[in-house]
């Protein structure tokens, strides 16, 4: 007996099938399906053959491998009973619900008092696959190990492309070929982490940026994951993605993983980038127009002064700056980071009137007022750890970060203090937006502490719907889909070099748009790498994302302030369609060269970005090869750069003389030609379909 079930949309097919009430597996993810494929038929043509040195069939790589059918790979599941003994289900079909593009399978063990449940969704609007698992006991079991839906790993690849990362260095793009045996990791951070960003692209051979057939996954979890991404002996691939191994301490009768998005995709990596750009687009918790952000971080770190911060405040807003944004060191006794954290009171040293005439001075000049928290971390010299010394996770002799310990976030009392305390300052003054800061990892990986924040963060939401929230952690340490279904917008990385920025933004556009990427302007001696860079590049570099400064605007020449409030200007001009692109990294013929092409939702018009990161090997520019646009349609072209080109540029190609015009296939076949720069620098160029 063969059971099928089919999700479809424009772009793609999945089809499951279980064989004898045996757990289904993934026999077919790809392009679309004809009408009226024999479904059964594919199921029974995936079979594998049987040979020596192997069972007599071949274990399905099923949404959930088993242990129970001797499956020669990771097991889907790993627990234990109440006694210690090892679960080794076999699950069998109970019941099945699907509604349109909503596929809910549930099977059992009645012996064991197990049950397993699977969800799968397909979206229209984004071609986005979630996938999701649940697992339900009778009496208390403890988990190790539970996979969200497995998928097969694709036959016809060589690598894959894992997200690594640092501080100041995330969305590092490692190539790791596939061999047989176990590729893992396993986060412990307790976080999302900079280390293992909870992605993972699959480029069939041959596969670039811009085409070939690629698949695309990220685990929605700011808890720390899990993947493993396994060749079996036979040659057959998986794919499993979960919380982090062992992050479920406590025996418990139910557990559920967060949700795994899939992305199929016959135009490259960009393809399945644009459905995990356009999921969060689509389900963003904002709504209005995306405000220049300025942060007084790198202006003035502990130093709060009233008188120096509104004299910034006013520099900021002649910029063009729409929010300003108080960063750590307004609460408590709050000099360095060693102190004070947890005590979220205005300090009255600093702010004896409260934060009232700072907030009525920048309001007056037409920006939003925004505040830094770190709700989750607290000092050891603090009035909150003082009170509560057993609130405090993990051991008393642990090794510290920043001068800091972690909340135990599953204590309802921690969150119900957190909360009363945030809400003070957010019912106290006109806060539009909060900066939710996470500067440390966890002692241990404990999922409930991710339980603990979502809870408080939709809390607070839900009390205070018109601020928005941002996730930061130390840069990009916690950027995932659970993070970003309660917070706007994400802090990129704590790096401001707009070099390191270029590349750092390039690859993590694999998974986010624009409008949830924060990218500030930095001082002109970059704090975190003591590199100098010009006005210019950092202003576009900024540009190419949610835009803001973070640097003192009072170290500004006059030239450099005209620079930026002119690239500013032109960012306002340009966000209500560019919040809405969908970003397409651009395949460079010359290494050296990182470029990419927002296009807007109706490809009436984009923009190209083509930063020269370093020195190129060859004379002159390589050709740029542009993608996405309609082949048949023409398209004007501008360089809204032409004036910054050195003198070192000698010739007179057409883009940088005047508007080029040519169609959709010539700028993709053969591509751009562009004018000769400096390294450190980059070209901006503005098409409209005509």
């Amino acid at each position: 007996m063969i059971r099928t079930w089919h999700l479809q949309d424009t772009r793609q097919s999945l089809v499951l099938a279980g064989h004898n009430e045996r757990l289904p597996e993934i026999v077919y993810w790809g392009a679309v399906l004809p009408e009226g494929e024999d479904l059964a038929g594919l199921a029974v043509a995936s079979v594998p053959d049987v040979t020596g040195g192997m069972l007599d069939r071949a274990p399905e790589v099923s949404i959930c491998p088993e242990a129970s059918e001797s499956f020669p790979g990771e097991p889907g599941l790993i627990a234990r009973d109440g006694a210690g003994q090892p679960l080794r289900p076999a699950f069998r079909f109970e019941s099945e619900t699907q509604t349109g593009r909503e596929l809910r399978l549930t099977y059992r063990d009645a012996a064991l008092g197990l049950r397993y449940s699977a969800q799968f969704t397909l979206d229209p609007d984004t071609g986005l696959i979630a996938a999701r698992a649940e697992l339900e006991s009778d009496e208390p079991i403890t988990l190790h190990w539970l996979a969200a839906p497995v998928f097969p790993g694709p036959q016809l690849a060589d690598e894959m492309l894992e997200v690594s990362g640092r501080w100041i260095g995330e969305f590092q793009i490692e190539p790791t070929p596939w061999r047989p045996g176990q590729r893992v990791r396993d986060n412990h951070t307790g976080r999302t982490g900079h280390e293992h960003f909870p992605g993972l692209i699959l480029p069939a051979r041959g596969a670039t940026k811009t085409q070939g057939e690629t698949r695309g996954f990220h685990y929605g979890w700011s808890g720390g994951h899990r993947m493993v991404a396994e060749e079996l002996p036979d040659g057959r691939r998986q794919i499993q993605f979960g919380h982090a191994s062992g992050s479920e301490p406590e025996p418990a009768t139910g557990f559920e993983t967060a949700t795994l998005y899939a992305a199929f995709s016959e135009a490259g990596s960009n393809g399945c980038a644009v459905a995990f750009q356009r999921h969060l687009r689509k389900h963003a918790p904002w709504a209005k127009a995306r405000p220049v952000h300025y942060n007084c971080w790198e202006a003035v770190y502990f130093k709060h002064d009233l008188a120096e911060l509104k004299s910034i405040a006013e520099r900021a807003a002649a910029l063009g700056a729409e929010r300003f944004v108080l960063d750590d060191g307004w609460f408590g006794k709050r000099d360095d980071d060693t102190s004070s954290l947890g005590d979220w009171a205005v300090d009255p040293r600093k702010y004896p009137d409260g934060l009232t005439p700072l907030v009525d001075h920048v309001q007056s000049l037409g920006m939003e007022f925004g505040l830094w928290f770190e709700p989750e971390m607290v000092n050891r010299d603090s009035d909150l750890a003082r009170a509560h010394p057993d609130w405090l996770l993990g051991p008393d002799d642990q090794i510290e970060g920043r001068q800091q310990r972690v909340l135990d976030m599953a204590n309802p009392a921690v969150r119900d203090h957190l909360f009363a305390a945030i809400d003070a300052v957010l019912s106290a003054y006109e806060i539009a937006y909060v900066k939710w800061d996470h500067n440390r990892v966890l002692p241990y990986p404990d999922a409930a502490q991710a339980r603990g924040l979502y809870n408080l963060l939709d809390r607070l939401r839900a009390a205070h719907p018109d601020v928005e929230f941002e996730s930061c952690a130390s840069g990009g340490g916690r950027i995932d889909f659970g993070i970003l279904e309660r917070t706007g917008r994400v802090w990129l990385s704590d790096s401001n070099d707009a070099l390191e920025r270029l590349r750092i933004q390039h690859d993590a556009a694999l998974f986010q748009p624009a409008c949830v990427t924060g990218s500030h302007v930095g001082p002109r001696h970059c704090h975190t790498s003591g590199r100098v860079i010009d006005i210019r590049t950092r202003a576009w570099v900024a540009a190419q994302r949610h835009m803001g400064f973070e640097m003192d605007p009072r170290e500004l020449t006059a030239e450099e302030a005209e620079v930026l409030t002119s690239v500013t200007r032109w960012w306002k001009d340009n966000r209500d369609w560019r919040m809405r692109a969908d970003i397409l990294r651009l395949d460079s013929a010359d290494p050296a060269v990182i470029a990419e092409l927002q296009l807007a939702e109706d490809g009436s018009r984009f923009v190209a970005f083509a930063g020269q990161a370093a020195t190129s090997s060859q004379i002159l520019p390589r050709p740029l090869r542009l993608t996405g646009l309609d082949p048949a349609a023409r398209y004007r072209l501008r360089l809204i750069t032409a004036e910054d080109l050195p003198r070192l540029s000698r010739g007179i190609p057409a883009l940088k003389t005047g508007p080029v015009t040519l169609s959709g296939q010539a700028l993709m076949g053969q591509g751009l030609t562009l004018p000769w720069t400096f390294p450190e620098r980059i070209h901006v160029i503005e098409g409209e379909r005509l």
